[in-house]
């Protein structure tokens, strides 16, 4: 794992970086940098672990799929995510080389997270560093999603039996659409906060 040119290669593509040794540091530096805003969450484990719903909701709006309320599903505060001024997510795997890759059931995170906002940040813990694009492919196929999956308690192949991706035709499947964010979008702000912690899958 190769953090420094991690950073070198997200910011050549681009990208603002910011490095954090823990998910308590980088949570402060949100808090202190998001003030006031519309915000929308993509659905991610990485976001609950930190608590950022807890925080930034003391000073902002949050529209987080993750917190519906008896008036509310997810399609509805996902959609409502899309027109926020800040988007802010996770990713199943960076490369060293400077690519991103998400993997998308619905869309939501992938739609998020490409347009029509001020500023997208990618909160990334290093346990989703990798070498290579092909890697990073690799590894959202076949950690990420699996883990995902069983997490939902969903009945796909990768839930059930473990461990990797079956390319499976599963109502259930969670695998629909994945992103590769070669470089950093046109008219929009995109920071990746880069935690050295193992943070989502």
């Amino acid at each position: 794992m190769n953090i420094d040119k991690a950073i070198k290669s997200l910011r050549l593509n681009g990208y603002e970086v910011s490095f954090f040794k823990n998910a308590e540091d980088a949570a402060i530096y949100l808090n202190n940098n998001i003030d006031n805003k519309l915000v929308g969450f993509g659905d991610s484990i990485t976001l609950l672990s930190m608590n950022l719903f807890e925080i930034l909701s003391s000073h902002n709006k949050i529209f987080d799929p993750q917190h519906c309320t008896v008036n509310t599903n997810f399609i509805d505060i996902a959609k409502k995510s899309l027109i926020s001024d800040i988007y802010i997510t996770s990713i199943n795997a960076l490369a060293e080389t400077g690519e991103l890759v998400n993997i998308d059931g619905t869309g939501n995170r992938i739609a998020g997270s490409i347009f029509g906002h001020k500023k997208v940040y990618f909160i990334v813990g290093t346990n989703k560093l990798v070498p290579t694009l092909q890697e990073a492919i690799w590894r959202a196929r076949n950690i990420a999603a699996p883990q995902n999956a069983m997490r939902l308690g969903l009945k796909t192949p990768c839930a059930k039996k473990g461990g990797h991706c079956f390319d499976c035709s599963s109502p259930d499947r969670i695998c629909n659409g994945m992103m590769i964010y070669m470089k950093k979008m046109d008219d929009i702000d995109m920071e990746i906060v880069l935690i050295n912690e193992a943070l989502g899958f």
